[in-house]
């Protein structure tokens, strides 16, 4: 050993198992606590009784067997995880070492499950990893990392690794996120970030959607219109906050370079860049920068509405070299074996109008716009699998009984009706990914709570996510065979910024790690729920903005029976030690546990978080206070759709200082229900609301327009029902789309009646002119 270097010191710790897990129990998650907590976790873990290696700073590191490039950087890059987190610098030692504290051992013919299979044998030999392949060693490294971050580490400390051993692999061959830069576009460098997350959950494909109606963000030398015209969209609502101002546009287009760089920095991490061009529909930017690949011949702007366009690309000849020409430029800069074309949701309205497609699907001898289709996917998907391509696209027209191209990957995102589309492309003989949009497109809202980011519904929890069902019921044991993987969605429509992703993927990105790694024997929500936590501890260690939905504590207060109010505290995921303060503190890991509904007297500020067993803080503090102006006050996210549908979470204008608001509402329905509202005797009502852009696209078909009755729109209060008596108008005035909130108050000219069991609260107008959103309703006396 190199002077002042700490050797490894393998120490026989003669701790009974009793003891073991009173040190890692938690009252709260669960009853008791695995010995290493892992995620994903691993297809066979064996902890032995006693004895623990010592990793201190200073220890060696080695490589036996292959020593070339790919495990070089395997090793720097864990050295470099372990220096930032752990604050341990360790060393590269030679091959020749008798002993090391860790050692990766990669051969051929190593004993262990396929090319990503690795195992780790921790004992007095140190911690050594196994595997026949550098990515395996990758993962196994992710492994050894975790085994030194288990909960109740400190930064600087030598890392403390019980006995025992591992054998693991993979579930499924695909286990991916896609990221949508077209709606809004994200840096290489935050890029990177996320395929730094993601990797250590050993996911390894990353699908990049880079083309769709708001903005063509991939250079193709050959149509350079697509990089001026076709990338840049009007900068409506929110997007002014990221081009700077309203009358500058929304330009974005990444560079060969970058997408290189990209790519080569997820291939050291085992991250394969899968990239997504979607056609024929998804495609107004590409006809805004050239008209002809439309079928009306007129140019349409870059989109600034999300939903589904009209506008397709015409199927004919000259349409297919220029997709030709940008698949040769998409196979130039990315190396992977599968291209994803895309082929959801494409509108046929202008295609079914048009005589020229109509003549082309009658020469075709095809039945209708859904055959041809289906013919104009398969010219392409030829022309990928000729260059050596896998072509991979969405299953909607499984979904509309019609053929995908054989040699197509589908990727299936209607997940209702027990995943029958699924099944049915099973059927066909296709490899399929599952990514139901009910349970993993993680832009979909984490909660309810009236912190939540944007985003729409329904909710995606995390409990819902680690409990997708992956294989369809009806599937025979040769169909599942070609269930290759898993995927989660993060597309971008109100994804401002790379905060928002983050939030977005973390920790929900641990549930699709299990779904996508872990044998489907060891699925079980209450241990996922234990192990959580130190997952969430590496994730804020890494800088990663992490989502605490799930833990954080809610607040339901009522009036007591002795004058008092009760609050009843909860949180998603049923557990984690709620922790609480009445006297004005924050809360921390020694404060009160809750227990049981509190009873407490008017005028309290109840604080309350949510602390892991080794008492790192799992959810932020938040508070409410107890008064009648909390009993008589409502957030929108506390209100209900006057519909019954759940509502979207729509993020208002940026003001001077603060966070922007976010309101609940349904697109195209400005309609609030209070139920068992209980403001009787109130003589004054305080709205504040805004009117946020159109943006909604098809949406418009369903908008529900309510008569103002005047010249100026209005919120109207109604009691009990929507056509029950009118409490109050309050006039919006003139207020103007993305102007930011306005406040508005007015007193009633006889109190509440004490029949007033429930509240309608609606504007009145056409939403498409501009969505009101409710942000908060106050009642006073």
């Amino acid at each position: 050993m190199r002077p002042g270097a700490t050797r490894i010191r393998n120490r026989i710790v003669l701790v009974s198992a009793a003891m073991l897990i009173a040190m890692l129990a938690t009252h709260a998650l669960a009853a008791s606590a695995p010995v290493w907590s892992l995620v994903p976790v691993p297809a066979v873990v064996k902890p032995a009784a006693t004895g623990t290696v010592e990793i201190a700073n200073g220890a060696d590191v080695v490589v036996r067997g292959a020593g070339d490039a790919a495990m070089a950087t395997v090793v720097d890059t864990f050295m470099r995880r372990v220096a930032d987190v752990r604050g341990l610098t360790l060393h590269k030692g030679a091959s020749s070492a008798a002993q090391a504290a860790v050692t990766f051992d990669v051969r051929p013919d190593a004993a262990v499950v396929g090319e990503e299979g690795y195992a780790i044998a921790v004992g007095e030999h140190g911690i050594v990893v196994t595997a026949r392949t550098a990515r395996a060693a990758f993962y196994g490294s992710v492994t050894v990392w975790q085994l030194m971050t288990q909960p109740g580490w400190k930064r600087g400390a030598a890392a403390q690794v019980p006995y025992g051993t591992i054998e693991d692999h993979p579930r499924f061959a695909w286990r991916a996120l896609l990221l949508d830069s077209s709606r809004h576009y994200q840096s290489a460098d935050e890029i990177k970030r996320l395929i730094d997350g993601m990797s250590l959950d050993k996911l390894n494909v990353l699908v990049w959607h880079i083309t769709d109606d708001q903005g063509w963000r991939l250079p193709v030398p050959k149509y350079p219109d697509l990089s001026t015209k076709g990338a840049c969209r009007e900068a409506v609502g929110n997007d002014s906050e990221v081009s700077g101002a309203h009358d500058k546009p929304y330009c974005k287009v990444y560079t060969a370079a970058e997408i290189r760089d990209i790519v080569r920095y997820a291939a050291e991490r085992y991250v394969d860049i899968v990239p997504e061009i979607d056609l024929p529909g998804h495609s107004q930017a590409a006809i805004a920068a050239y008209p002809w690949l439309g079928v009306t011949g007129k140019r349409p702007p870059v989109w600034t509405d999300w939903g589904v366009s009209p506008w397709l690309l015409n199927p004919n000849a000259k349409t297919l070299r220029f997709v030709d020409d940008v698949m040769d430029e998409v196979m130039r800069l990315f190396p992977s074996r599968y291209v994803s074309f895309g082929g959801d949701e494409a509108d046929k309205q202008q295609w079914n109008a048009s005589a020229e497609t109509n003549a082309q699907m009658k020469a075709l001898k095809l039945a209708n716009m859904d055959a041809l289709q289906g013919w104009f996917m398969q010219q392409v998907a030829t022309y990928l699998t000729d260059h050596g391509r896998i072509p991979v696209g969405w299953d909607d027209e499984v979904a509309a009984g019609v053929a995908l191209p054989r040699e197509q990957v589908v990727m299936s995102w209607h997940g209702d009706h027990d995943e029958r589309v699924a099944l049915a492309a099973l059927r066909q003989g296709h490899d399929v990914v599952m990514t139901p949009q009910e349970s993993l497109y993680f832009d979909h809202l984490q909660s309810s709570h009236p912190d939540e980011w944007a985003g729409p519904p329904p909710e995606v929890t995390l409990r819902q996510a680690y409990d997708t069902q992956l294989v369809p019921p009806g599937t025979s044991a040769e169909q599942a065979k070609h269930i290759i993987g898993v995927q989660a969605g993060l597309w971008a429509e109100q994804m401002l910024t790379f905060a928002h992703i983050e939030h977005a993927t973390f920790p929900r990105v641990a549930a699709l790690a299990e779904l996508g790694w872990s044998p489907a024997s060891t699925h079980d929500w209450n241990g996922f729920a234990v192990r959580l936590p130190a997952q969430m501890v590496r994730y804020r260690a890494l800088g990663i903005g992490v989502a605490d939905s799930a833990f954080a504590p809610t607040f339901d207060v009522s009036r007591a029976t002795n004058g008092d109010l009760r609050v009843v505290l909860a949180n998603q995921v049923h557990g984690g030690g709620i922790r609480y303060t009445t006297d004005g503190t924050e809360p921390g890991p020694r404060s009160a546990t809750y227990t049981r509904p509190l009873s407490l007297p008017a005028g309290t500020t109840v604080r309350a978080a949510t602390f892991a067993p080794d008492g790192s803080l799992l959810a932020a503090t938040r508070s409410t206070s107890l008064d009648e102006a909390t009993l008589w006050s409502r957030d929108s996210a506390a209100l209900q759709t006057c519909s019954g549908e759940p509502p979207s979470r729509l993020q208002g204008a940026r003001p001077s200082h603060g966070a922007s608001p976010v309101y609940a509402v349904e697109i195209g329905n400005a309609c609030w229900m209070w139920p068992k509202a209980d403001v009787q005797g109130a003589t004054h009502v305080t709205v504040t609301a805004e009117k946020l852009p159109w943006r909604y696209g098809d949406e418009a078909r369903g908008a529900a327009v309510r008569d103002s009755k005047g010249a100026d729109d209005a919120m109207e209060i109604h009691a009990n029902r929507c056509d029950g008596p009118r409490l109050a108008t309050l006039s919006l005035g003139h207020a103007m789309p993305a102007s930011g909130q306005v406040h508005l108050e007015t007193t009633f000219s006889t109190p509440i009646a004490a029949d007033a069991h429930a509240l309608c609260v609606f504007a009145t107008g056409d939403p498409r002119e501009g969505q009101w959103a409710l942000g908060k309703i106050s009642f006073s006396k």
